[in-house]
């Protein structure tokens, strides 16, 4: 994503609850202790309010899906994959359905980040990255413990456990394959209103004329920002729009052809355009079984 420096508090869009983040003091990730995990199950449109840690955080549900807005972009990011951020960025997470929402925070000593990866690696984790989560990943996850630090202690044998899964889902980390499924979004307020718009409900208009009625600024205008603040245009960025959603669809396990039909497309444009944007057919894209790929699309 391209880096823009917020110059306002995270506007993260609207839910129908909040929460705030669930005592993080009690969570702190410590060389003893570098990986540290919390779990907490929210219903759908429940949102944790934007806020930060000065450690790296690992966002993943094993049930139901989430979405995750940093001052840059959005994120969907069903149970088949984790989205890693960066320490020090705000962010907020909304339940995209119920959701058994697992944190975990990662120690980082003084300027590195990352997983424990070579200097020459560190750059692609200095931002958001959603990754394939492997059926190993999210079983390590599970059994990580999740006491606050106000609990009971861990006994030496519960502690050498924590140890030997903290060193095997750093290494699942490292191995996991990135994917490029996120929503850039910009700074400007006409654009940004319009995005959101966008993001509620993506098969609402038609064509960037009817999008920028709203707008206060003429579809060249609009077109011109896209290209200026986003590096696309409007269409590319409603494309990418309409996979967040189908990744949420399919997650839901609803069929390729109804996720298309739900999205404005046929299920054989809305193929084209998955193969021409992901490289991939939508099904193995989306990790659908061959029962729910109406015909190989």
């Amino acid at each position: 994503m391209p880096s823009i420096a917020p110059t306002a508090p995270l506007r993260a869009g609207k839910a129908s609850a909040y929460v705030e983040t669930l005592t993080p003091h009690l969570y702190v990730p410590t060389v003893q202790r570098p990986v540290r995990a919390k779990c907490r199950w929210l219903a759908g449109d429940t949102q944790v309010k934007p806020h930060r840690h000065p450690w790296a955080q690992l966002a993943i549900s094993t049930t139901g899906t989430i979405r995750l807005t940093v001052a840059q972009g959005t994120y969907i990011v069903p149970p088949s994959r984790a989205l890693w951020v960066p320490p020090d960025m705000e962010h907020a997470v909304t339940m995209v359905g119920d959701a058994d929402l697992r944190t975990l925070y990662f120690y980082q000593p003084d300027g590195r980040c990352g997983p424990g990866v070579s200097r020459q690696e560190e750059a692609t984790w200095r931002q958001c990255r959603v990754l394939n989560a492997s059926d190993l990943l999210r079983a390590v996850v599970r059994e990580l413990p999740t006491l606050p630090d106000d609990r009971l202690q861990l006994s030496p044998q519960d502690r050498a456990r924590e140890h030997h899964l903290s060193a095997l889902l750093l290494d699942e980390l490292r191995r996991a394959s990135a994917v490029q499924l996120g929503v850039n979004l910009p700074q400007d307020k006409r654009l940004r209103g319009l995005c959101e718009a966008v993001l509620a409900d993506p098969t609402r208009y038609a064509t960037l004329e009817d999008w920028a009625r709203d707008t206060g600024a003429s579809p060249r205008t609009v077109a011109r920002l896209f290209r200026q603040e986003l590096e696309c245009t409007f269409t590319q960025w409603r494309q990418q729009v309409v996979l967040t959603k189908a990744v949420a669809m399919a997650a839901r396990q609803h069929s390729i052809q109804h996720i298309a039909t739900s999205l404005g497309y046929g299920p054989s444009a809305f193929s084209a355009m998955v193969k021409r944007t992901m490289g991939m057919a939508p099904a193995r894209f989306f990790g659908l079984h061959s029962g729910q790929e109406d015909g190989g699309l």
